[in-house]
This record gives structure tokens, C-alpha cells and sequence, in this order.
């Protein structure tokens, strides 16, 4: 099943300035992290950063932390005992305001939902403490999961790549940016094509 634009919000998981620095190849996961919020961005999919203990491991890396619409702070290794899960949920949907004049509640036509975006792209560090742990949480609240490779980190590949079994295992998506990027257009006729291709390129 592809990865539907208009179902999808983005979660990214600690990417820490005192953490960083230790992430086996870090420099180029946070450069596709933060692609991947600016795709996001040129997508109107909403997008949530998390950073761990920020007093210790300092905020996530400016730019990264601008892409998001909110970033929570969190001493769980997972941000959803935090309040991760009241950020994805779809906002309330506004009552219909009227007047005297209105028609009476039973003949007024029913106001559709908002529309529900149960599809997370998760990307983050360390991919096998607090991405995997975010991921399984989500997995078990019924979201379902993609888990952006590419973009996710660990201080050694052995524990990284330990993290993606377990979460495939788990139920989760295992994509990579470009995949994502591609099925969030759809078609080289959607109107951020180019915007997007400049940005993988």
C-alpha cells in the first residue's frame, strides 16, 4: 500500500545537538532528516519533532526544529507517555454555528470529520531506544508506521539495523526518503515535483 500525502504526519524522534555528534554517520542522517521535514513541509503534512531530556542532551538541531510545527519535550525513552499520541490525533471538529433562523438539528445535513491521518513517518535517534520505542508504542495504538531508514540513527549500525528488524518484525513499514518523497507526488505532474527533486537531488 502506498503512502497516502493526505493520510501522513511526520514524527521526528531526538535529533540532539550533545547527540549527534556520537551517531554513526550523523551528519548525513540529519541532512535527510531535515529533508525529509522540508518534503513535508512543501506537503502541508504535518510535522512533530520529540527531543529527550533537552536540559542534558540540549534541543534538537536548529533548522530541523524550525520544519516543526511543535517540538515535545520528554523523559521517556518513548514520546508517547509524554503526550506524542494528543499531537497526532485529528483536531476536533467545530460545531455548526447559527441563528434563530437555522434549521432545527434533525433536518441540518451532518458535518463530515476531519479527516484522519493514521499513516506516522517516523524517522529519529537512537533507532534502537527511543525510534524503536516510539514506533512499537504507535504500532500498538493501531497507527500505522513507516520507518524512515535512511534517516534514522544509532552510535553503532549493529544496534540501528537490530532496531529495523525488530520493528519490520513488529508491523512497521521500513521506507527510505526517497520512496516516501515519490509516493507522497504520486506523479511528475503534481505541482511540487520539481520542488521536491531539487531537494533530493
Amino acid at each position: 500500500m502506498l503512502i497516502d500525502v493526505n493520510e501522513s504526519q511526520l514524527v521526528l524522534v531526538d535529533y540532539q545537538a550533545k547527540l549527534m555528534p556520537v551517531i554513526a554517520d550523523g551528519a548525513q542522517v540529519l541532512q535527510q532528516a531535515t529533508k525529509l521535514a522540508q518534503i513535508a513541509k512543501l506537503m502541508k503534512v504535518p510535522t512533530w519533532g520529540t527531543e529527550q531530556n533537552p536540559e542534558r542532551l540540549g534541543p534538537n538541531e536548529a533548522g530541523l526544529r524550525a520544519l516543526c510545527q511543535k517540538t515535545l519535550s520528554k523523559m521517556h525513552f518513548s514520546a508517547v507517555p509524554d503526550g506524542l499520541t494528543d499531537l497526532l490525533q485529528a483536531p476536533p471538529v467545530r460545531p455548526a454555528s447559527g441563528n434563530a433562523r437555522s434549521l432545527p438539528k434533525h433536518l441540518q445535513k451532518p458535518q463530515a470529520a476531519a479527516p484522519e491521518r493514521r499513516s506516522i513517518v517516523i524517522a529519529g535517534c537512537e533507532a534502537h531506544v527511543c525510534l524503536l520505542q516510539t514506533a512499537l508504542d504507535l504500532l500498538d495504538d493501531e497507527w500505522d508506521v513507516c520507518v524512515v531508514t535512511d534517516a534514522c540513527g544509532s552510535r553503532t549500525e549493529r544496534n540501528r539495523d537490530a532496531a529495523f528488524d525488530r520493528l519490520a518484525g513488529a508491523g512497521a513499514e521500513l521506507v527510505t526518503l526517497e520512496m516516501v518523497a515519490f509516493e507522497w507526488l504520486r506523479s511528475c505532474e503534481h505541482e511540487r515535483f520539481k520542488d521536491v527533486l531539487a531537494l533530493i537531488k
